[in-house]
């Protein structure tokens, strides 16, 4: 198994100092830490929780925001972690609404996706969409049961199913070969 996920994404914008203004107050006020390409082959700056992964911001020649509803081909979200419910409330009055940012989806539970899962969906300027999501190491017995619960009343949907959807839905993958 691995211990490490993604190494790093990055993001093309159009106005990228207009950009960098609005995701240097965005990811400062998470407490991420940022540095910069410095205009050495080519122009981009990062931004980072971990050592080990970050997010990158480019300029693009393309000044069209994306239309995530469109479902165009390349990112449909971003999600980053909360440490807390409370970070996830915070963000949302605190940083989401005074810069006007357009909310999707208010902070809430999202019993479906999995136990305890509790997160705010928002806009970015440029139309990429952004989520904050707090999703405990170790859920309560009471988020794990509101989580099955949630995925047995989709399961009642889809009569094709034969298991659980919480079964239907693992994939085994190809491994590679010792």
């Amino acid at each position: 198994m691995r211990l490490r996920g993604l190494c790093h994404v990055e993001l093309n914008v159009p106005d990228y100092e207009q950009a960098i203004g609005f995701y240097d107050r965005m990811f400062g006020w998470l407490g991420y830490s940022s540095f910069s390409t410095l205009g050495i082959g080519y122009v981009s700056t990062y931004y980072t929780a971990l050592p080990h992964s970050y997010i990158g911001i480019q300029p693009s020649p393309h000044p069209e925001p994306l239309d995530y509803e469109e479902r165009q081909c390349g990112i449909n979200h971003v999600a980053l972690w909360a440490r807390s419910r409370r970070e996830v409330d915070s963000f949302h009055e605190d940083f989401l609404k005074p810069a006007r940012v357009v909310v999707l989806d208010p902070p809430d539970w999202c019993p479906e996706y999995s136990p305890a899962y509790y997160a705010v969906f928002f806009l970015d300027p440029y139309g990429i969409r952004w989520e904050l999501a707090r999703v405990p190491m170790i859920p309560s017995p009471v988020a794990i049961y509101r989580w099955w619960r949630a995925l047995s009343e989709i399961g009642k949907e889809h009569p094709e199913w034969k298991q659980h959807p919480l079964f239907e839905a693992q994939r085994r993958l190809p491994r590679r070969k010792a």
